[in-house]
């Protein structure tokens, strides 16, 4: 027997709710995706931010975070891999020559992607300033419907709500989106002993109709890569 009182009230999805689901269910009934993980030892990008931390918010402002890094990364790793910066239309197949990257952001209304431009020019503290400024907006409901417009991949943070590990679904007509989760010190092995690093995993998920398994894994370990070695990155190594 079931004692006391249980409610249950209907509520009406907003638009951007509705929107959002006919986007996420339309990639799943669309693309042919698939997701590759890796593993990404954080601690020279640790380092690095520990390091330049102070000076870089005095000069730009805002703090280093580690989504700019990976904005760069990817950027650079699209480059080398333009099939991940395409998509399909109909029964072609379009490259761009530039990057553009939707970040997934939580407002008040729902999850939103605004996208900055141009990121395969910008610094990471470019970036950085960027993305400082979408947050702030999305926060105050000032993102412009036209921000959301024309992304060439996307990054999703998860780790900020504690995420081990994830599937990251498609943002269409996009053919590919980065999963970012929780750092967690882990034993690894290095050098044939086992040490404790910071470690986060890593998830690409792709459109496999456009994206062959080597292009994705080989998209996915060199953002690892570039993190991993940031000097590397910084000085397009």
């Amino acid at each position: 027997r079931v004692h006391g009182n249980r409610g249950e009230k209907r509520v009406p999805m907003s638009r951007m709710r509705q929107r959002i689901a006919e986007r996420l269910k339309g990639a799943q009934n669309t693309a042919a995706m698939l997701t590759t993980f890796n593993e990404c030892d954080m601690g020279a990008m640790m380092a690095l931010r520990s390091e330049v931390n102070e000076d870089f918010q005095k000069r730009h402002g805002c703090k280093l975070g580690f989504v700019s890094a990976f904005m760069k990364a990817s950027a650079m790793a699209l480059q080398r891999m333009p099939e991940v910066n395409a998509y399909i239309d109909g029964k072609e197949i379009v490259y761009k020559d530039y990057v553009d990257i939707s970040v997934a952001v939580a407002t008040p209304n729902g999850l939103m992607v605004p996208v900055i431009r141009d990121c395969h020019k910008k610094t990471v503290a470019e970036l950085e300033r960027d993305l400082a400024d979408l947050a702030k907006r999305a926060r105050n409901n000032q993102i412009a419907l036209e921000e959301m417009v024309g992304g060439t991949f996307t990054i999703s943070n998860g780790g900020v709500y504690g995420s081990m590990m994830g599937t990251p679904i498609l943002n269409p007509p996009q053919s590919a989106i980065l999963g970012m989760h929780a750092i967690v010190d882990r034993p690894v092995v290095r050098n044939k002993e086992i040490v404790v690093r910071p470690v986060m995993y890593l998830a690409l998920t792709y459109d496999h109709r456009i994206v062959d398994g080597r292009e994705g894994v080989l998209c996915l370990k060199q953002i690892k890569e570039y993190i991993e070695k940031p000097m590397n990155m910084l000085l397009d190594l």
